[in-house]
């Protein structure tokens, strides 16, 4: 299967040619979430940057595998090799047990990104689900001398893997570095060197979280369940692996040490990376008081948030910048991009309705091949969607009678606009159920009524007046020989 896409590969640096290794057939592996709390913002980036690279895949014919885990055992505080498990944590604070702590935060994970539209993936595993797998990947490891046990705990010998392979290739670390400069922690001594990390950890007696092995009864390591569970369902090589900036290291640098001495491959061929979220330039954190929940986001709920924010708006504001780069969250970034997005519904619903003439006055497949080429280089939405507002002018310059569209262009216009807005995009449009985009279209309409009224009376001073208001607030109006059209700019 051809395809012009490509895609900037995190380990290369670069951008390469998409070419999968067994196509048709896509396998793609995601870091999904630590199921102990509510989903927050940083959980919205890395889900609707991959459901676009899912949906953009299945749109030109591949047959994707999309495999996003769960994290509901292993990820202890300050991703470290001590401390206490996440959930455990949690679940000791409400009195819960753990795994209804998982279930309790799974469930509500899987409300919030079906409010963002995004698709389900084809299998999501639990890391819970795969103990046995993850106890014979490390016996793996350790059979094959990069390993050892300490203690009853099993650790990675980062130092015997670097002999023969580059630790640090991904993330760009200096294995040196790493050995002098990794900060001391409690238990560090049970470690050959500071940069080594936990396969396997035996449990101290108050851990909840417990199963038997060889070594000690305990659980499993963070880092291991990724390697374990993206290899059993998408084999020991497969095309990609994504998550966020914050996992690059040294949890995805891990994985591939991991991967490469259980299985001999280098299992990963392209890494991607979204980045981070900002909030008023600041990062995003609990102690800064700028942390929000997603439940709190679309409700407007938090002192942060001067309004409550749509799913649509939020998913559209993330796909304005691309997802390589950083995104600033702020009121009037989202504001704009409530306005923007109402807009391109706007024109969405007027190009259902234009009719076709004889010729084109317009370039509708130069435009629709940028759209194309923007989607192919490395998925950048930013630029598609700067397309998509021409693509609007276009509608509305169409729809006034300045320009004529003949009936070929016109459905190539209107499908193409519908596959990447609503498939690809993954928007959703004007909601007949939306009760805040009617009432908005019932009062503008009852306005420019009004203004019809005032013009026949010849009070062109209130007239005037309600057009100069509305156009403040954004709404373009224009005349035409039918009554009146307007849109959003």
């Amino acid at each position: 299967m051809e395809s012009k896409l490509v895609i900037y590969n995190t380990l290369s640096r670069k951008k390469e040619k998409f070419e999968p290794i067994n196509p048709p057939f896509v396998g793609m592996y995601v870091c999904g979430p630590t199921v102990y709390g509510d989903a927050h913002l940083g959980h919205a980036r890395p889900a609707i940057t991959f459901d676009v690279v899912f949906r953009y895949l299945q749109y030109l014919g591949f047959k994707v595998r999309y495999v996003r885990n769960i994290t509901d055992v292993g990820h202890l505080e300050n991703d470290a090799d001590e401390g206490e498990d996440k959930i455990a944590k949690k679940a000791r604070l409400d009195k819960l047990e753990p795994m209804e702590i998982a279930q309790l935060y799974t469930n509500s994970y899987h409300r919030n990104m079906e409010q963002l539209n995004t698709l389900k993936p084809s299998i999501e595993p639990h890391a819970s689900g795969h103990i046995l797998e993850q106890i014979e990947m490390a016996e793996t490891i350790l059979k094959n001398g990069f390993a050892y046990e300490s203690n009853g705990s099993i650790y990675f010998d980062v130092e015997a893997y670097s002999k023969k392979n580059h630790y640090g290739k991904l993330s760009g670390r200096v294995l040196d570095d790493l050995m002098s400069n990794t900060r001391e922690l409690d238990g560090q001594s049970e470690k050959k060197n500071n940069a080594d990390f936990a396969l396997w950890k035996k449990a101290s007696p108050e851990h909840i979280m417990r199963w038997k092995s060889a070594w000690s009864t305990g659980f499993p390591g963070w880092h291991l369940e990724c390697s374990v569970m993206s290899t059993k369902y998408l084999g020991e090589e497969f095309d990609i692996h994504g998550g966020g900036l914050d996992l690059l290291f040294p949890h995805h640098e891990c994985e591939i040490a991991q991967s490469k001495v259980a299985t001999g491959k280098d299992s990963v061929k392209y890494w991607m990376h979204n980045n981070m979220i900002t909030i008023n330039g600041q990062k995003m954190g609990k102690s800064l008081g700028n942390f929000i929940k997603l439940d709190e986001l679309f409700s407007g709920k938090h002192e942060l948030l001067e309004q409550a924010y749509s799913p649509q708006t939020v998913r559209f504001f993330m796909l304005q910048a691309h997802y390589r780069n950083p995104l600033d969250f702020s009121n009037s970034a989202l504001k704009a991009a409530e306005k923007g997005m109402l807009r391109l519904f706007v024109a969405m619903e007027t190009l259902k309705k234009i009719k076709s003439s004889e010729d084109s006055t317009v370039f509708v497949k130069d435009l629709i091949n940028k759209m194309y080429d923007a989607l192919d280089d490395d998925f950048n939405t930013p630029i598609l969607i700067s397309h998509l507002f021409d693509a609007v002018k276009m509608i509305n310059s169409i729809a006034t009678g300045n320009d004529t569209i003949e009936a070929n262009d016109l459905f190539y216009l209107q499908s193409v606009m519908n596959d990447i807005v609503y498939v690809i995009l993954g928007l959703k449009g004007i909601e007949k159920s939306d009760d805040s985009n009617e009432k908005l279209s019932e009062v503008v309409n009852l306005l420019l009524n009004l203004r019809m009224e005032a013009k026949s009376n010849k009070d062109f001073a209130t007239s005037d007046k309600i057009r100069n208001e509305l156009t403040k607030m954004g709404i373009v109006v224009k005349d035409t020989k039918d009554g009146f059209e307007w849109s959003i700019e």
